[in-house]
Formats: C-alpha cells, sequence, structure tokens
C-alpha cells in the first residue's frame, strides 16, 4: 500500500475536513471517530505521511516517534481512561482491515471492551 496523498486523514492534517480535536502538537493530532465504536474513540496520527505502522517505526524521526508514544499516553490520561483501562489498535494491510493509508492508532476506553480476539 502506498501512501496517498489524498486520503481522509491528509486532508484532515491540511484543514480541508473538520475534525474533533482532543489532541495537537508539533507531529501528533488526535481527534474523535465519526463513527466511535466504544464509549472514547480517539484517532491519533502522526503528522508525517506514512502507511503504517512499519512504514512509521521504520522511516519516522527518533523525535516523531517519542512524541507520538507520549502524546498517546497524555491522551488516554487526559480523557480520563487510564485507571480503568483501554485499548490501543493499529489495523496494518488488507488482512487487517486497514481502511486508511495513514498510519493511525485506534484510542478504545470509556467502558470494558471485552476480548479482542477470540481463542481459535
Amino acid at each position: 500500500m502506498s501512501y496517498d496523498p489524498n486520503n481522509i486523514f491528509a486532508k484532515i492534517l491540511r484543514g480541508e475536513i473538520p475534525n474533533d480535536t482532543v489532541y495537537e502538537d508539533e507531529h501528533v493530532l488526535a481527534f474523535r471517530d465519526i463513527q466511535p465504536q466504544a464509549q472514547t474513540h480517539v484517532l491519533v496520527i502522526p503528522k508525517g505521511a506514512y502507511v503504517s505502522f512499519a512504514d512509521f517505526a521504520e522511516t519516522a524521526s527518533d523525535a516523531e516517534i517519542a512524541a507520538f508514544v507520549r502524546a498517546t499516553g497524555k491522551i488516554a490520561r487526559d480523557l480520563g481512561i487510564e485507571e480503568n483501562g483501554y485499548r490501543v489498535i493499529s489495523n496494518h494491510g488488507r488482512d487487517a482491515n486497514q481502511e486508511v493509508p495513514h498510519f493511525h492508532l485506534h484510542l478504545f476506553g470509556g467502558q470494558n471492551l471485552g476480548r479482542i480476539i477470540k481463542p481459535v
């Protein structure tokens, strides 16, 4: 999957599509998902053009990686979901149903999330 500069997250980063921002800094933007799958459902995205977690881990600067990880923890604390727990998911590729070719994390919380994967 190659990076599409016209994907929805790129448009959000350029200000072409509005969002409900919960956090922003030099390297990271986080906003509420428009179709939440849990009481709290926030998307955390780097501002750089990275297709997937693997792409981000391999090519992002140390500053971008540190900012992204720290921001995700801060957002969970700020949203009040750290104490009872939360889930972080990143979909990569076709088999994981990655819909947007821009690396992002789904941050879920605010309720019991149950098991994520059922035993086979």
